[in-house]
Parts: structure tokens; C-alpha cells; sequence
């Protein structure tokens, strides 16, 4: 049985399709990729339905991911194992913290970018949503940075 990965952000529109379009073109470039299901949703459903911004896209497509991800809302779904939770925030993290129900092991709800060593201790993918273009950009470059490790960590033998 394979292991899902569910990227978090806020709303689901920019950081978290992001990391998910990322990851998914990585693992199907991967042989083990296939045991991997990858996902993505919002701490809030302000955005439920929508497409993913339009600026998130157009960054991701000019670096040949595919982001046409719904967004959606957090469910009570997301937290049935086997599941690692990527919160591209400490906000978020925090959030899906107290959401987990009772019993629920805390050390799979991670911050993306753990999985980067050269990324401060606790440090956020910053949220572009109210930036210039610019913004997605780096997002996408610190989403990148986190994939290695993420990846090894999803690959690793347990």
C-alpha cells in the first residue's frame, strides 16, 4: 500500500497546487513514483471549486508542471492513514495540529520546508496571493528546493 501526500496552505489557490503540481511531476519521472498518491487543500474553503491563481499557473506551466488543481477545504478525510500532511506554513501547521483527530501521530503534519537543509528551522513558503508576479516565482523556487528531501524521505524504507 502507497503513502498520500496532502499539501496545505491557506486557501488552496497558490502554495499548496503548487507543491503539489511539483511533486507529482517529480514522481512521475520516479519508478517508485506510482505508489504515491499527491493532493492538495486550504485551511479555509473561501476558494472551493476555483481554479488555481492564474499567476501559480502560468509559473508552473512556464517550468513544466501541470497546475489545474480544485481547490478545496480540509476534511476530516485528509488525516486517514497512511498520510504525510505538508503545511506550507507555521499557521498551517498549527491549524492541522489542533484538526487532527485524537490519536493521530503529530509527526505527519511537516512544514515543506524541513525537507530543504540549506531553509531556517521553521521557516514558511511565503504566500505570493497579494504580490507582484515576482512572488510566485520564488515560491516555486523554494517548493523546488524542499523536493530532494521530501522525495528521499517518501522513498526512504521504512
Amino acid at each position: 500500500m502507497g503513502v498520500k501526500v496532502v499539501f496545505v496552505c491557506t486557501g488552496n489557490i497558490c502554495r499548496s497546487p503548487a507543491g503539489h503540481a511539483v511533486l507529482a511531476h517529480r514522481l512521475a519521472k520516479s519508478p517508485r513514483g506510482a505508489s504515491i498518491e499527491v493532493d492538495s487543500c486550504g485551511i479555509g474553503g473561501w476558494h472551493a471549486d476555483e481554479p488555481p491563481d492564474p499567476r501559480a499557473v502560468r509559473e508552473g506551466e512556464r517550468r513544466g508542471y501541470r497546475v489545474d488543481h480544485p481547490a478545496r477545504q480540509v476534511q476530516p478525510t485528509d488525516f486517514t492513514m497512511p498520510v504525510l500532511i505538508v503545511a506550507m506554513g507555521k499557521d498551517h501547521l498549527q491549524a492541522l495540529q489542533r484538526m487532527a483527530p485524537s490519536g493521530f501521530p503529530k509527526d505527519h503534519i511537516v512544514l515543506l520546508r524541513s525537507f530543504d537543509p540549506a531553509s531556517a528551522p521553521g521557516a514558511d513558503v511565503a504566500d505570493p496571493y497579494y504580490g507582484a508576479d515576482e512572488g510566485f516565482s520564488t515560491m516555486y523556487d523554494v517548493i523546488e528546493a524542499a523536493m530532494p528531501g521530501l522525495l528521499e524521505f517518501l522513498h526512504a524504507p521504512r
